[in-house]
């Protein structure tokens, strides 16, 4: 992307130029082939397309996956632990939540330009930018849901004889599971929407027919990008509503409201 960059604005070469040589380089163009006859809307609709580059969309999705992935990993491994912390440091936990809160007020696209002067352009950098804008909602989830489980039950544990650990481990975490794992799938939804925009510092992914296709006025390439990038936020959603639906005790399925 940098390498492109400097091609339009140092060198001066045309914008449709450089960016049928990054097309071909992504496997969206074949040899020989000018991005004024895929323009072309006769040549093929949306489906033929799509089906002609289902190995190069493969590809940009199993990238766009790592992304989320990797970032995804990165937020539960520290937010998890962080926000059962803050359950027994109740004074600190709101300033600290929203502090981090902070993030979810920046625009996506101005954080990820925020990485750049850092860790400079590539996957690095999204998978940084990612990872911070999935800190919130996992904080916030696994805070309230661990500080709220059921009072009752804490109670009863606690006139058992159970030491704080044991109540954590065995009566509070069971009961926010289905907090923390919406926390989770609130995460991992943003960040597939969101990934969509490190195409734009070199990241890869399903943002890169999109931003080709707007570079190139190609409404199929755009939809080739977006659509699978919307499949698969759907898709993620739709499992990660199933694991909150099926963690947790079973004989205790009331829920806690996060904040």
């Amino acid at each position: 992307m940098r390498r492109l960059n400097r091609r339009l604005e140092v060198d001066g070469e045309a914008a449709a130029r450089v960016a049928e040589e990054a097309l071909r380089g992504l496997g969206l163009l074949e040899a020989g082939e000018s991005a004024a006859v895929r323009r072309d809307p006769g040549r093929a609709g949306f489906f033929e397309y799509f089906w002609d580059e289902r190995e190069a969309l493969a590809g940009l999705t199993a990238r766009h996956l790592l992304l989320v992935a990797v970032s995804l990993a990165a937020a539960i491994g520290l937010a998890l632990p962080l926000g059962l912390a803050l359950e027994r440091w109740r004074g600190s936990a709101e300033a600290v939540i929203r502090g981090v809160g902070l993030l979810q007020t920046l625009p996506s696209i101005a954080l990820l330009a925020f990485m750049i002067p850092l860790l400079g352009i590539g996957t690095l950098p999204a998978i940084v930018a990612l990872f911070l804008y999935s800190l919130y909602p996992i904080l916030r989830n696994t805070y309230t849901g661990v500080r709220d489980a059921a009072p009752e039950a804490v109670g009863a544990a606690r006139a058992l004889g159970m030491t704080p650990r044991q109540i954590l481990r065995h009566v509070r975490l069971p009961l926010a599971a289905p907090v923390i794992m919406a926390g989770i799938r609130t995460a991992a939804v943003i960040n597939v929407g969101t990934a969509t925009l490190a195409a734009f510092i070199g990241a890869g992914g399903l943002g890169d027919p999109i931003a080709a296709g707007l570079a190139l006025s190609d409404s199929r390439m755009i939809l080739s990008g977006a659509l699978p990038a919307a499949l698969l936020a759907l898709l993620v959603d739709g499992a990660l509503g199933v694991a909150e639906r099926s963690v947790g005790p079973r004989g205790y399925r009331t829920p806690i409201q996060a904040a």
